[in-house]
């Protein structure tokens, strides 16, 4: 009889959906029975790769002739300190007794984007199912479990959180390396990092900053 493999965000979410199922075994990476593998993915195991990986001509001092970066494709790269963890669930997607997934990561769009790079880059086929659960209490989650909907449904928030992590690299990696080439022009380092979300919350502090040290208080 094949088996269900169930992919979790965190050790934690897995240990409570490892519960639910009534699945209790211990395994290296894992929980598992006859019916299920339950693993986890420790947040992000699997993240776009450095510059020097997509092309080797981004390697090297950084400068302004190696600009703009855009990769025809982008290459995905595994995160080395949790490598083992991402090599146990790729082993278990490719396996002859897993018969289909349950994506359990977070209900959302950056779960989606943990769950299927790790799915792309395993080069995994099997079918997936979707559990979509805002109620993480016991009941919340058989509910979940007992309304799981086909994994081609989300397919389009995975698109969505694709094209922000590609527009996050392309604004950090593009905007960091020509204001910090920019900056180091007179000789050293200057490392100036430029963010999609963090420069313009920054500019709302520091213009924020600004008012108030500018106030002058008057009677009213």
């Amino acid at each position: 009889m094949s088996r269900t493999l169930v992919i979790a965000e965190k050790p934690s979410v897995a240990r409570e959906l490892a519960a639910v199922l009534g699945v209790h075994g211990r395994g290296e990476g894992c929980l598992q029975s006859d019916r299920y593998v339950v693993t986890w993915a420790v947040g992000h195991l699997v993240n776009i790769a450095e510059p020097a990986r997509q092309n080797p001509a981004w390697s090297g001092r950084w400068s302004m002739r190696q600009l703009p970066m855009l990769p025809s494709r982008f290459a995905l790269d595994i995160l080395p300190s949790t490598a083992r963890q991402y090599e146990l669930i790729r082993e278990f997607l490719l396996a002859g007794d897993i018969g289909e997934v349950i994506n359990a990561t977070d209900a959302g769009r950056e779960g989606e984007l943990i769950f299927r790079r790790i799915y792309l880059l395993a080069g995994a086929d099997k079918p997936i199912r979707r559990l979509w659960a805002s109620d993480m209490t016991e009941k919340g989650l058989r509910k979940a479990f007992a309304q799981l909907v086909d994994g081609g449904e989300k397919r389009n928030l995975g698109h969505a959180a694709f094209a922000r992590a590609e527009a996050d690299w392309l604004v950090g990696i593009n905007g960091t390396r020509a204001m910090t080439a920019f900056n180091s022009q007179g000789g050293g380092f200057f490392l100036t990092t430029v963010g999609r979300v963090q420069t313009p919350t920054l500019a709302i502090v520091v213009d924020r900053e600004e008012q108030i040290r500018k106030h002058v208080p008057r009677d009213y």
